[in-house]
């Protein structure tokens, strides 16, 4: 029998006041991902979270973090691999509605171009690798409420 891998990530819900969550679709997945990476030697889930949301977004003011759910997720089966992802989520204040982000940190997704923009958060969209898997749990902003108070800001 093939000895598990299990890998620790990070994953980040990071919403607007207005309650869109940031996405991206990423090179070599299809689908929808958020800002998500593994844990480096020693670093706690909490700062890989922002660490991996610096490194992928150029974002480096969240506020209101907390963490939502930890679970096991099989990457594949053979040779077993299993990812023990911790989600939180963070509220940021962000203007820009898309912009792209190179990645600069050296590291595998060194020079990969992410094209970031919002959605609203759905239990009818499907993101890639089961990044939606808790979405659910983010705070609902009534659409209507939002958009008055993104005119008001205007």
């Amino acid at each position: 029998m093939d000895e598990v891998t299990y890998v620790q990530k990070a994953c980040a819900y990071i919403t607007r006041e207005t309650g869109e969550l940031l996405v991206f679709e990423g090179p070599g997945h299809d689908g929808l991902q958020i800002p998500k990476g593994t844990l480096e030697a020693g670093e706690s889930p909490r700062e890989a979270l922002f660490r991996e949301v610096r490194e992928e977004s150029g974002l480096g003011t969240l506020s209101g973090t907390r963490q939502l759910a930890t679970d096991v997720w099989t990457r594949r089966h053979s040779p077993p691999k299993r990812y023990v992802r911790h989600f939180y989520h963070a509220i940021v204040h962000e203007p820009r509605d898309r912009w792209t982000h190179v990645v600069e940190d050296g590291g595998d997704e060194h020079g990969a171009e992410f094209e970031f923009s919002w959605v609203r958060p759905s239990i009818d969209r499907e993101f890639a690798l089961d990044l939606d898997d808790y979405a659910h749990l983010l705070p609902t902003v009534d659409v209507a409420d939002a958009d008055a108070a993104a005119l008001a800001s205007d």
